[in-house]
């Protein structure tokens, strides 16, 4: 044993009791390879301190290891506070037994685990001091003191997939192989005749010696992370099941313990899982909170999107395609098996997966499983402070709800074809709202406690909505947006993008966690306080523009589009837009100050120059549309389509109908001919020669027997195909978990593409997706779809 200190980041943490002690135990990775800690630490919660002896006095009465003490603490109520301090698996029935006297637990639902570490500040990782006691796997340290600190990782990931069978008729599934990759390592385990065996695939006897192998493949690689897509809900959930068949443990802890499984009774789809020292990501859950975006977040789309690489296999009987290989061309199965895991090796390198994850971490001292968590995210670093600024927080339910906060705000557009408007955007407006107004949990109890003491002047409060009124000085959430946007200029600055993303997703949630009604600091009188403040700024910002002589055609959320109504160059387009954007933002300087007294950082950007911009009306009204419109940009001489909520960029729009849109606004935007070329379309399509582009692809979000009423058409066409599969023996595609569906409209209703059988109903396809694109644009030209291609339909 060593005395010593390492660097280490956070891979797992949990606890259990042994008799009356609770032990947090915490995985690390180091440098000096993977270490285990293990503390002893009773959990907390709080009471109003007027209880503690009537608490004390009840815990004694039953036994229970519970201490009460009084803390300098109070609650948002005013009432001083006391902790009781008690083993975790007395923790809730201690809550339900002061609930049963009138008394109020706070706090009782932060995992030890987590507050253990953010009360010390540590997130992500921490410096750990203490005696080194190594064992053959892993180092366990002895009396260990955790202390924060910045450390970037070098983990050591193992990408894994697994080929299953696709059963049939009540068949049992079976699983044939398990890939894992990693750039200077791969391994394809199979079932088959082990004399067999060669470079591409280790083949073994049967699904016992399979999983067997697995486990003993990952204890000598002895991965940190595990990663794959929906590695969770569907490779490790199946292994489990499979393990479970077999009577095998399946035990891919660092310390020999088996993965341990949990589906919550109120998320009876949803699987979460436990592996001590080992961490499992899935791709698209990484993908989604990283805010990466996709039409199918299937592997192969993915892939192509950020690799312009795909699947070995892509027919559309990929269950009957994987077990042909089984049986006749083991090592093609091992190679499309290894592929995948390859791939998705390949986006997590692509899209800085690790790092956006590793720094999340670093940021909110979420775990790298920990998917979504933005109300954990947030208490992490909100609930430390509070409590040093001598406040426990409240439970959920607790804050003023009785007005509804509305959302960010949306003006009505003005509909037409312009020539130049320039777009400005505030430079993260809620969170700059959060700063300069000082909106604050803690904040607003101080504020409202100073404004009823009557000490309510500009440098004691700032007055909010719904009554709010948040003190000047007393806040935290305000010094922590400041912070974090420090944190994430200095990012842009070394070039670290993962660690600006991840403070932008930090900062934006800072203000949905306040708006949620499932974090505990949920009041309305903090999101109204921003969303309300935010539309008064898009206002105040239209009229000060249209003092300059300029019209706003349209605001939303955070940005306002400026109608310059004269003809310039680029140049003199960007020199009116800066120009716009430092006068806006000095009168808001002195305009806050002089009202309010506060200090702006509202900061208004210039962000772009339309030379064509098209905002449509709403179809069959004189209104204009919101959130929808097109421009033309140019960006070092190169001119750029722009689309925002058109059909060019909508998926549940036809290829034809966004191919369409996208050449025709182009024509018009550059004033070149357009109604030749508008006829050549109309003829191809009426014609047969646009068939290709004539699919819909839509996705049923709920399994097809759940849509009995009003069929909308790719239900409908889901079903027809369900009904073919089951016909020829193949498991429905739809029926448990519903999924995507490609289609086209025939004169028989729409049929999936796989088994169409009737002629192409053209009429639908001008009717409903060119005609209305058309049209919307052509009510500003002049021009009409139907006098154009009036020739061609003729033909129809």
């Amino acid at each position: 044993m060593i005395s010593g200190s390492h660097s280490a980041f956070l891979l797992t943490s949990r606890w259990h009791d042994e008799g009356e002690t609770t032990l947090l135990t915490y995985w690390w990775q180091t440098p000096r390879g993977p270490v285990r800690t293990v503390i002893t630490q009773p959990v907390v919660c709080f009471i109003p301190a007027v209880a503690a002896e009537r608490a004390q006095n009840a815990a004694t009465t039953l036994g229970w290891p519970v201490t009460v003490k009084p803390v300098p603490m109070r609650s948002f109520d005013g009432e001083a506070a006391a902790a009781c301090y008690l083993p975790s698996g007395l923790l809730y029935r201690w809550r339900d037994l002061m609930r049963e006297q009138g008394v109020v637990c706070r706090e009782v639902d932060i995992r030890p685990t987590d507050r253990y570490l953010m009360e010390r500040f540590v997130y992500g990782a921490a410096e750990l001091h203490g005696h080194w006691r190594q064992g053959a796997h892993f180092a366990d340290i002895e009396g260990v003191r955790i202390m924060p600190t910045r450390y970037q990782p070098s983990l050591r990931c193992v990408s894994i997939d697994i080929e299953t069978s696709f059963p049939r008729n009540g068949e049992p599934d079976r699983l044939f192989s398990i890939a894992c990759y990693q750039p200077h390592e791969s391994l394809v385990l199979m079932i088959g005749d082990p004399d067999q065996s060669n470079d591409e695939v280790t083949l073994v006897a049967d699904e016992p010696a399979l999983l067997r192998a697995f486990l003993t493949y990952i204890q000598a690689c002895d991965p940190d992370v595990l990663i794959g897509w929906n590695v969770i809900q569907f490779d490790m959930d199946f292994l489990r099941r499979k393990y479970h068949q077999h009577g095998i443990a399946f035990t891919l802890g660092r310390d020999g313990s088996e993965l341990q499984w949990r589906v919550p009774a109120n998320q009876p789809d949803r699987i979460y899982l436990h592996i001590p020292g080992r961490v499992v990501m899935d791709g698209i859950e990484c993908m989604r909170n990283a805010t990466y975006q996709f039409e199918s977040f299937a592997l192969n789309d993915v892939a192509e999107h950020f690799l312009g690489d795909g699947k070995l296999l892509h027919g559309d009987d990929r269950g009957g395609d994987i077990e042909r290989l089984f049986i006749d061309d083991k090592p093609a199965l091992a190679r499309y098996n290894l592929k995948d895991c390859e791939l998705v090796w390949r986006i997590f390198e692509k899209a800085d997966l690790f790092n956006f994850m590793i720094e999340r971490a670093h940021m909110t001292g979420l775990p790298l499983d920990r998917m979504g968590g933005s109300v954990a995210a947030f208490e992490n670093m909100y609930l430390p402070r509070l409590h040093r600024a001598g406040y426990v927080a409240p439970n959920l339910g607790e804050g003023y709800s009785a007005e509804k906060s509305p959302g960010g705000y949306v003006m009505d557009s003005r509909p037409g074809l312009f020539e130049h408007v320039l777009v400005l955007d505030f430079k993260s407006l809620y969170p700059s709202i959060i700063r300069t107004f000082k909106v604050d949990p803690m904040g607003l109890v101080e504020g409202l406690a100073a404004y009823e003491a009557g000490g309510a002047t500009k440098e004691t409060v700032v007055p909010g909505y719904f009554a709010a009124q948040f003190h000047q000085q007393r806040h935290i959430l305000p010094d922590l947006i400041r912070h974090l946007g420090e944190r994430r200029d200095l990012a842009k600055q070394q070039g670290n993008r993962a660690l600006s993303q991840a403070i932008k997703v930090i900062m934006a949630s800072c203000y949905g966690v306040l708006g949620s009604d499932g974090c505990r600091f949920y009041d309305t009188r903090l999101s109204a306080s921003i969303t309300k403040r935010s539309h008064d700024i898009i206002q105040q910002s239209s009229r000060w523009i249209a003092q300059q002589g300029y019209d706003v055609i349209y605001g939303d959320t955070d940005s306002v589009f400026v109608w310059l109504k004269k003809s310039v160059t680029n140049d003199e387009a960007d020199v009116i837009g800066k120009q716009l954007v430092r006068d806006l933002n000095v009168w808001f300087k002195q305009e806050l100050q002089a009202q309010w007294g506060v200090e702006s950082h509202l900061e208004m950007e210039y962000e772009t120059h339309y030379r064509r911009f098209f905002m449509p009306s709403i179809r069959g009204e004189e209104t204009g549309s919101k959130k929808r419109y097109a421009g033309l940009i140019e960006t070092a001489g190169k001119a750029e389509m722009v689309f925002k909520g058109l059909e060019a960029v909508r998926t549940d729009w036809t290829p034809l109908a966004r191919q369409f849109q996208r050449e025709l606004y182009r024509r018009v935007f550059f004033a070149e001919p357009y109604e030749d070329w508008l006829r050549e379309q109309v003829n191809a399509l009426l014609t047969g020669q646009r068939d290709d582009l004539l699919i819909y692809r839509k996705r049923l979000r709920r399994p097809l027997p759940l849509y009995q009423k009003n069929r909308p058409p790719h239900a409908r066409a889901a079903s027809l195909l369900d009904a073919w599969r089951e016909q020829q023996g193949l498991k429905p595609r739809f029926s448990d978990r519903g999924g995507w569906i490609s289609y086209k409209i025939t004169i028989n209703g729409p049929e999936p593409v796989e088994i169409q059988r009737s002629l192409v109903d053209y009429g639908h396809y001008l009717e409903k997706q060119l005609a209305p694109i058309a049209d919307a644009i052509f009510q500003f030209t002049g021009d009409d779809f139907l006098r154009i291609a009036g020739q061609q339909l003729d033909l129809f």
